[in-house]
């Protein structure tokens, strides 16, 4: 068999089996079984495929094809132009997350920041390595995570400048931070069974729900974000695209300012963002 036609038997197993993108999805994992960079596939498709590569391609179609996603599957995941580990113990990073990143960076450079419920430390290790000299703090309350958020610091250069904390929001994080961000569990627990399978079967749990009404952490963060945070510093946290008003309103009651809800490349609304009281003199332009 060549690679063109397990790479054609492969994504009809995938249509076969309801997944979108089969045809795509069936070329990185080809890809990565080969051991072929994604973009120079085509040009081995009339090569054989070897028996080794055609039994590791086959498990992980079916993998695939069982709703597991690529990234799982493959262990990494490309985030703003760079290379995570990815596992079954940390959120698999998606696109619209991309968003708070931009955001962010169209802001002041901070000294510090704090990343609260890193997981694999995607928002921390992207935003340090885009600001040489800036420090972080990152949070997490699971030890696995915490673990994959070291590998991606190291990975990505970062690791001298992040310190790893495992907490439960601000348990145990001292100091103030010119910018704190969060991806938090925000899917409230009636959400939970219409969620795609590769999400609620292969994320962590505790990552995507409060068990509660999906604003729980939003409370949490807003509550205590004020006794770590510098004059005129910045909260920026993901929200589900239905929560914009009511996680507006939990950062105005904990005293923040200039609270915004900003959209995603779709115009969901996807970031809230407000500043802290009183006039900073640590951002950098």
């Amino acid at each position: 068999m060549t690679l063109r036609e397990a790479l054609l038997e492969a994504a009809r197993r995938l249509e076969a089996a309801g997944i979108d993108g089969a045809a795509g999805d069936a070329r990185a994992l080809l890809a990565e079984a080969v051991g072929i960079a994604r973009d120079r596939l085509t040009l081995h498709l009339g090569d054989d495929l070897e028996p080794g590569a055609a039994e590791r391609f086959a498990a992980m179609i079916a993998r695939r094809a069982a709703r597991e996603p690529v990234a799982k599957i493959l262990g990494r995941r490309e985030f703003w132009g760079r290379d995570f580990a990815v596992t079954a113990d940390v959120l698999d990073p998606r696109p619209e997350t991309e968003c708070l990143i931009a955001e962010a960076l169209a802001g002041p450079k901070p000294l510090t920041l704090l990343d609260l419920g890193t997981g694999s430390g995607i928002l921390a290790v992207t935003l340090l390595a885009e600001w040489p000299g800036t420090r972080g703090v990152a949070t997490d309350i699971s030890e696995a995570a915490l673990a994959v958020a070291a590998r991606n610091a190291a990975r990505n250069g970062v690791a001298e400048r992040l310190e790893l904390i495992r907490a439960d929001w601000f348990e145990g994080v001292t100091g103030v931070f010119d910018l704190i961000v969060s991806n938090p569990p925000y899917i409230a627990i009636d959400e939970m069974t219409g969620l795609m399978p590769e999400v609620r079967a292969h994320d962590p749990r505790g990552a995507l729900t409060d068990e509660a009404d999906g604003l729980s952490a939003y409370r949490a963060i807003a509550g205590g974000a004020g006794a770590h945070m510098c004059p005129g510093g910045r909260l920026m946290v993901e929200i589900g695209w239905m929560q914009g008003p009511a996680v507006a309103d939990i950062l105005r009651a904990a005293g923040f300012e200039a609270v915004v809800v900003l959209p995603d490349l779709e115009g969901r609304d996807r970031i809230a963002s407000g500043v802290w009281p009183g006039t900073s003199r640590r951002n950098e332009p």
